[in-house]
């Protein structure tokens, strides 16, 4: 747009004219910014309320001088068997990309305040010289729309902050539901390994039996081969299993952001027990349309494009607007006090597009919560599903299959004792028996992996994979196997 500037200058009656005094209109953006500060916790209250109401734990301030109880709580969780809630509540307190999110809030805080404030005034001085004559010109601009358009400006800086308050409770539920599935994980995998273990020692009693027996002729070549091969097996096993379980406690460690000494914390021996029964569908998904953070977040978003349309449609035309005092002096002369308006011409651009821009994005924002909504409802149906399958699959192991192998191992130990079958039975069904525990293990896991899937998908911001099925170790391991 062409920008028109007009002016107008009255004749002042001698030195002490009210060159001084700034129309009552110039005045007002020195109220209202004094009016604009920042929060005393920078929003803080907030996110620990969101957080407590869904994690059971508040969110420290990452202020200095909380810095020092913070590395002091972290060392004392650290120092006793880690618990799935003591993990959660270390990772909160001292992941670093954690408290490097919090930040965004004082981004969002930062701008907020700036929005309350006006755009610095321009000072303009110009002094030309003919002959003997000087020519002083002195101006000073104030901006005169975005004076006008400030309680708007400052309306949607507000929602966005608004927002960043979410986002940074829904990191922090993120974060904790993370770090209690690597929790989970982490004592799963251990106690797998241990297992394993089990499974190696018996196979190396196995072979080394076999080996003696067939040096003596008393067993066949190939089932002497069969018993190495399942010691071979058995080693393969137990190496991957010790693995699994340094990356699943690395990753944990990652999570909490510990590194070190404190790297070396300690971890139960096995998993929790079940709940004595599930948890009740009740509305899970009424409750997560109320409670899920991204849902909320996606309509905060909304309103502020909302917000952002009106204004863009109120300075759709005329967009740039100043108001200033201006003076002029001449040699010999009075000087001049008046006031100067410039604004930009609506000739060539009325402001169309940039509407028509504004009610695009308000509707693609608008689009994106209704899908939202829509994948929040179908993740909680399905991590439901995943939930209730994992409960009752690890209660089939707990209630039938491992009392039902123990039964089978008694058996097996009587008929050995009356010399009614071999050693190599009685080594077979030890395997077996170990084999069925580890798939009890695998479903107890499971089990916590998709209750903590379930809490992210009614209260956080969804699961990513919207609940996870039974791994496969702990669907076959029940399968029957073949015969030794």
């Amino acid at each position: 747009m062409n920008t028109l500037r007009f002016s107008r200058f009255r004749r002042a009656a001698g030195r002490r004219a009210s060159c001084h005094r700034l129309p009552a209109l110039l005045l007002i953006p020195l109220l209202l910014s004094a009016c604009s500060s920042f929060s005393p916790d920078g929003g803080m209250s907030t996110v620990s309320s969101l957080t407590q109401e869904r994690i059971g734990h508040a969110i420290p301030h990452p202020a200095s001088e909380a810095a020092a109880a913070a590395a002091q709580t972290v060392d004392a969780l650290l120092s006793r068997p880690l618990t799935a809630d003591a993990a959660v509540q270390v990772a909160l307190l001292n992941n670093a990309g954690f408290k490097a999110d919090l930040q965004a809030m004082g981004i969002a805080e930062a701008d907020l305040v700036q929005a309350g404030r006006l755009r610095n005034p321009g000072f303009s001085f110009a002094r030309m010289r003919r002959d003997d004559e000087i020519e002083i010109d002195r101006s000073i601009m104030f901006d005169l729309v975005g004076l006008l358009t400030m309680p708007l400006r400052t309306g949607i800086e507000q929602q966005r902050f608004e927002q960043a308050k979410l986002q940074a409770a829904a990191q922090a539920v993120q974060l904790a539901h993370a770090t209690r599935r690597a929790w989970f994980r982490a004592v799963a995998a251990a106690q797998t390994a241990q297992y394993m273990e089990q499974v190696r020692d018996a196979a190396q009693a196995s072979a080394e039996l076999a080996s003696r027996m067939a040096a003596v002729g008393n067993l066949p070549q190939l089932d002497r081969l069969r018993e190495q091969a399942f010691q071979s097996d058995a080693l393969a096993q137990l190496a991957r299993s010790r693995h699994a379980a340094i990356a699943a406690r690395e990753e944990l460690a990652r999570l909490m952001g510990v590194w070190g000494a404190q790297a070396g914390f300690s971890l139960p021996d096995r998993l929790p027990a079940l709940p004595a029964s599930p948890r009740a569908a009740g509305q899970l998904e009424a409750d997560a349309m109320r409670q899920r953070l991204d849902l909320q977040m996606a309509t905060r978003s909304a309103q502020a494009t909302a917000s952002m349309l009106g204004l863009t449609r109120k300075t759709g035309v005329i967009n740039a607007v100043e108001l200033g005092y201006q003076n002029k002096t001449d040699t010999g002369k009075n000087r001049s006090d008046g006031y100067e308006i410039s604004l930009e011409l609506p000739l060539f651009d009325w402001g169309g597009a940039r509407v028509a821009r504004a009610q695009a994005i308000y509707m693609q924002s608008v689009q994106r919560t209704a899908d939202l909504a829509v994948r929040a409802r179908s993740e909680v149906r399905q991590s439901w599903s995943a939930y209730r399958t994992s409960y009752d699959l690890a209660r089939h192991y707990q209630q039938d299959l491992v009392p039902l192998r123990k039964r089978i191992s008694e058996e097996v130990l009587l008929r050995y004792n009356g010399m009614l079958t071999g050693v190599f039975e009685l080594l077979a069904d030890a395997r077996e028996q170990i084999n069925t525990v580890n798939g009890a293990i695998d479903a107890q896991r499971d089990f916590w992996l998709a209750e903590t899937d379930l809490e992210s998908a009614v209260n956080g911001s969804g699961t990513g994979s919207s609940g996870s099925a039974p791994s496969r170790s702990a669907a076959s391991a029940s399968a029957p196997r073949a015969a030794h």
